[in-house]
């Protein structure tokens, strides 16, 4: 594809053998047949299984999937980092590669994106396909997580999130922090929206990460991300003629 595509689809895959090649049909049967150019990038976290395998085979029957693959596991911010820098889209949208997001959400964030004039669309799960423990978790976390930071999003947790180039090219991510995209963009003087967004429960595989690792980690992130919303650099300047 020698022009930048319409949209970049990205995701990050460890361990997610059975779900690729469900997910790669699934974004293609989405997005066929719309009138957008895109492209699919995923990257391998360090898989030790055939994730990686599936995704270079796969790669005969998708033209446009791209596959990158980390050194070693690095984790899921780095893989997602890794994919936002190598997209090339004029836009990008991110999932997961357990199909709990549907990608038959994605022409309606498109939508809602030109309707609202939005940068940034991000979905808010409803009819979650999770244990109630797990939900709590989410909608306390939720709740720290804008207490500390100042923010309004409903669910941090929901990775289908869809961007404009210029608004995640000015955000510099750390460990833990793909969790904060939507606050980091709206820091840097981008506007963000929601959207409801389907929900699904996973069917193969198991969840990468626990409830104590996120509680504490996403605790100590909030902090960091309050004191980068508070020294962030945001200015506009042009050459005086």
């Amino acid at each position: 594809m020698s022009e930048a595509p319409d949209l970049s689809v990205v995701f990050p895959v460890y361990n997610e053998e059975e779900n690729v090649p469900l997910l790669l049909r699934e974004i293609a049967a989405a997005l066929q047949g719309r009138g957008w150019t895109y492209e699919i990038v995923a990257v391998d976290d360090g898989s030790t299984d055939r994730s990686l395998a599936i995704l270079r085979e796969a790669r005969k029957d998708y033209p446009t999937l791209r596959v990158m693959a980390l050194a070693k596991n690095s984790g899921q911010t780095a893989a997602l980092d890794a994919a936002w820098r190598a997209a090339r889209g004029k836009l990008v949208v991110s999932l997961d590669a357990d199909l709990q997001n549907d990608p038959a959400d994605i022409p309606r964030m498109m939508q809602r994106l030109t309707e609202s004039g939005a940068d940034m669309v991000i979905g808010v799960r409803v009819n979650r396909r999770d244990t109630w423990s797990r939900k709590m978790q989410s909608r306390i976390g939720n709740g720290v997580r804008n207490w500390i930071t100042g923010d309004r999003i409903t669910d941090t947790g929901c990775s289908l999130k869809l961007v404009r180039r210029e608004a995640i090219d000015r955000v510099r991510l750390f460990t833990g922090m793909h969790r904060f995209l939507p606050t980091l963009v709206r820091y840097a003087g981008y506007r963000v929206v929601e959207m409801p967004v389907n929900h699904r429960a996973r069917q193969f595989g198991t969840s990468k990460y626990g409830a104590m690792n996120r509680a504490f980690r996403g605790l100590a992130d909030c902090f960091a991300v309050r004191w980068m919303g508070k020294r962030m650099l945001n200015y506009q300047a042009r050459e005086d003629a």
